[in-house]
């Protein structure tokens, strides 16, 4: 799990650089139909994706300068070794674009809610140290800010990395074993750090 999420932090701190190399000389001005400004895309999280993790995120434009982009997460699985990643979140984020909505820099400001039940994970930073030996089952609630970058690819299609930090209250039970046992005591947590980490491939709708 360590080397997955380095490789997934390595990929998105790597992806401006790759993208940059790669751009062709797009610009809202040449996109279907000759709207100087999308209105509506889809979206799927790369770096989500490589955690068998369901997600699909939706982004609108509300005016020159601002969009609303919701998604959302579901992970059903049990990995091998009885790893547990299992969790739905959903997750709503208002956006500030520095040039235009779809292209360049953007600045946002999310909340979010997270349904999980997690154990046997080694997480870095010693994050919920608890895991290795634990299952933690409950909700989290958070909200926090974000920056990011969109690069147009084509008429269609863009990609996006983004990075938000901020807070997370969580509320959950701790369990003896990784699929069942005895309820150990119901506990909360105060968290702050990154509450989302994204490389994302975007398809314009209109």
């Amino acid at each position: 799990m360590n080397k997955l999420l380095a490789k997934l932090v390595l990929l998105f701190l790597a992806s401006p650089l790759l993208l940059h190399a790669q751009q062709p000389d797009f610009t809202t001005e040449n996109l279907p139909g000759g709207e100087s400004l999308p209105a509506v895309a889809l979206k799927t999280n790369l770096l989500t994706d490589l955690t068998g993790t369901f997600n699909l995120g939706a982004e609108f434009r509300l005016s020159d300068y601002l969009t609303l982009d919701l998604s959302a997460n579901y992970n059903p699985w049990t990995f091998s070794d009885n790893r547990k990643l299992k969790h739905f979140q959903v997750q709503s984020e208002l956006r500030y674009w520095v040039h235009e909505p779809f292209n360049g820099h953007f600045l946002g400001a999310h909340v979010n809610y997270t349904n999980f039940n997690v154990g046997n994970l080694n997480l870095p930073l010693n994050i919920f140290s608890d895991l290795k030996d634990h299952r933690l089952q409950g909700n989290g609630y958070g909200v926090g800010v974000a920056y990011g970058y969109q690069w147009l690819l084509s008429p269609r299609w863009s990609m996006e990395a983004s990075l938000g930090l901020g807070y997370m209250y969580l509320d959950y039970s701790r369990y003896e074993c990784h699929t069942c046992g005895k309820k150990l005591n119901k506990n909360n947590k105060h968290y702050f750090g990154p509450t989302k980490l994204g490389v994302s491939l975007i398809y314009i709708i209109k």
